[in-house]
This record gives structure tokens, C-alpha cells and sequence, in this order.
């Protein structure tokens, strides 16, 4: 019988790794109140503010949903010098997150998503950015913070938003530089963005973003197949895995859970946990997040996708792109490993 570590001794593992997110940096703002009557100006609902919270965003929400297990972070990633990008620097001082590797850009607008909550509902959501490619100079400085630290750490988390920082030549320079040292690197891509991402651990599309990804047309979407009898879902993994010659692909399927591909061996898939949901924000986040510290913390790709499941099924039952707690995820994970999980290193 192999290795097997306690769930307790798991998430003591998870607090010793040191974990780099580069991406799309952002500010997600809250405005929480509450709903009495209908403008008389517009058939829309009169919001009464009673609060206002700020949070990071995007690349940064994905190293906000490590800070719970107290691991090492470190972000890399753009973002502006103007009132947001002040509120954005000091929230991420708030959740100890390190932006040793970040740049600041007087011309940058910091990509700001407001979002106004009432009734437990999002009403709307208020989208500020500039759409732009980084620079050769901002990829060349990126690299430059980046590869210090790189000896240091234990894996690296390649956060795609489309917003302009992940440029074929910034993922070759990442590549590049990690080759060199044992880093565990997963990608949360976009579709459009075409960069080879052969080199890293394990890409993490969702299902739209997996066919999209593909080239192909998902023509059974809204069928509700197994994922396992999903024949086009199942060739639009296994093209992935041949097309970007990575060691594993992470499919996301909400409702339906994960389904895993991993060299020649089967499809492994992985079950969604029912609960009631309040909102998927930063859903996504977590799975990357909780999925790369497992692998770090010596799980193989099954298991830290189990793992990972189980987290994102937790988010989804709160409102905003709310972290999960440790002891949340303890619970789950011992009621769901009670003979403990098997490690591979």
C-alpha cells in the first residue's frame, strides 16, 4: 500500500508551499443594500447602500483563495497608479499577498469590477478597464522580478483573463525560467489567447472554454450526458491534452463536477458536491487555487482535483468571490477521505 497523509497533515502541507500567480490583476468592489421599491425613472430597482467591501481581483482573487492556509504568495501581474490601483495595493497588504513581482503603470487604468449585491442577488455588475498587450518592456520587466524568486518556490499558477499581461512571450519566458527548477505550473486559460502551453503541469479550461479552445462545436451543452458517455466532451479533452502536450487536463463542468485526463489513462471523473447555489464568482479561482496546492503538497492530479471539487463546491453557496475557509475545507475533505489520501510524493 502506497503513502497516505491525514487531511489535517494535508492542509499543514498546504501552508508550506510558496505559490506564484501571474495574470490579469484587478479590484472587485462590492456594493451590498437592499431593495424597496422600483425607480420611478426606469423600471429598475432603487439599491439603499448599507456597505461597501473591496477585494482582490481576478489573478489576484486566486492568491486570495490560498491565504486561508496560510501559504506563501507572491503575484505578478499590472496594474495602475491611480486611486483604485492605491485601494487595490492595500488590500492585498490586508491579505498578505506579495507584490514584489508586480508593476505599476501611470497609464495603466487598474481593471476595476464593481458589483452592487441586494437580496442575496448581484443586480448588476460595472466593468472599468482598458484592453491592452503588454509591452516588450513590461513582459522583460515582469521576467526580471520573476526569476529571483523562482529557485524559491513550489509551483506557479498562469491566470488568463484576457485583459492583455499573458503574452506568448511572457508564458515562454515563465516556461523558460521554471525549466530550470521543479515547479509545478498550471494555466487557467482563455479562449483566443493562442500561446503553447506545452511545458506546463496541467491547463484548466472550463467546458466552453475547453470546446472553444478545440475549435469544435458543443452541440450537446445543455443534454445533461454523463460526462463519462460525452463523446464530443470526451475527444475535446483528449485533443487538448495531444494539442498542448501537458501532463494533465483539468476539465470544469459546474453542476456536472471535473473529469481529469492525464497521459494514456482513462478519464477520471469527478462528481459535484449538491449544494444550494448563492453565486459562482470566483468559482473558478478557487479550483485552480485549491487544485495547484494540492499537486504542490504531493496529491496526484485525481485527488487534488477531488480535493479542489470539493472546495468550489463549498464558494459557490456564498455570495461574492469569498474565499473557503480552512476549517470548511477540513471538514470536507475528512468526510470525504475518511481512510486519508493517497500522496504521490
Amino acid at each position: 500500500m502506497g503513502e497516505t497523509i491525514a487531511p489535517q497533515a494535508l492542509l499543514e502541507r498546504f501552508s508550506q508551499q510558496r505559490i506564484l500567480v501571474v495574470g490579469d490583476v484587478m479590484l472587485d468592489w462590492f456594493i451590498w443594500g437592499g431593495v424597496s421599491r422600483i425607480s420611478p425613472e426606469a423600471p429598475v430597482p432603487v439599491v439603499e447602500v448599507q456597505r461597501e467591501s473591496r477585494y482582490p481581483g481576478g489573478a489576484a482573487n486566486v492568491a486570495r483563495n490560498m491565504t486561508p492556509f496560510k501559504t506563501s504568495l507572491e503575484l505578478a501581474g499590472l496594474f495602475g497608479q491611480d486611486p483604485n490601483g492605491r485601494l487595490l495595493t492595500e488590500t492585498l497588504a490586508e491579505c498578505g499577498i506579495g507584490v514584489g513581482c508586480c508593476l505599476q503603470s501611470e497609464d495603466y487604468p487598474t481593471i476595476t469590477k464593481t458589483r452592487v449585491v441586494a437580496r442575496h442577488q448581484q443586480v448588476v455588475r460595472i466593468d472599468r478597464e482598458k484592453r491592452r498587450t503588454a509591452s516588450p518592456e513590461q513582459v522583460a520587466a515582469l521576467l526580471s522580478k520573476v526569476e529571483p524568486i523562482l529557485p524559491k518556490l513550489d509551483g506557479i499558477i498562469i491566470e488568463d483573463y484576457g485583459k492583455g499581461i499573458i503574452t506568448p512571450e511572457l508564458v515562454s519566458g515563465l516556461l523558460s525560467l521554471s525549466a530550470k527548477h521543479d515547479v509545478v505550473v498550471t494555466v487557467d486559460p482563455k479562449p483566443g489567447n493562442l500561446i503553447e502551453w506545452r511545458g506546463v503541469t496541467t491547463v484548466k479550461p472550463n467546458r466552453s472554454e475547453a470546446f472553444a479552445c478545440a475549435g469544435v462545436e458543443d452541440e450537446l451543452r445543455d443534454e445533461g450526458v454523463d460526462p463519462l458517455q460525452d463523446q464530443p466532451l470526451l475527444s475535446v479533452g483528449k485533443t487538448l491534452l495531444d494539442k498542448w502536450a501537458c501532463q494533465q487536463v483539468l476539465l470544469t463542468l459546474g453542476e456536472q463536477g471535473m473529469l481529469v485526463f492525464s497521459g494514456d489513462t482513462e478519464p477520471v471523473h469527478i462528481a459535484a458536491r449538491a449544494r444550494e447555489v448563492f453565486d459562482v464568482s470566483g468559482a473558478g479561482d478557487t479550483a485552480i487555487a485549491i487544485y495547484t496546492l494540492g499537486l504542490c503538497a504531493g496529491l496526484g492530479a485525481a485527488d487534488a482535483a477531488h480535493v479542489s471539487n470539493l472546495a468550489s463546491s463549498i464558494v459557490v453557496g456564498k455570495l461574492g468571490t469569498t474565499p473557503i475557509e480552512r476549517e470548511e475545507l477540513l471538514a470536507a475533505v475528512t468526510h470525504e477521505f475518511p481512510n486519508d489520501i493517497p500522496v504521490v510524493s
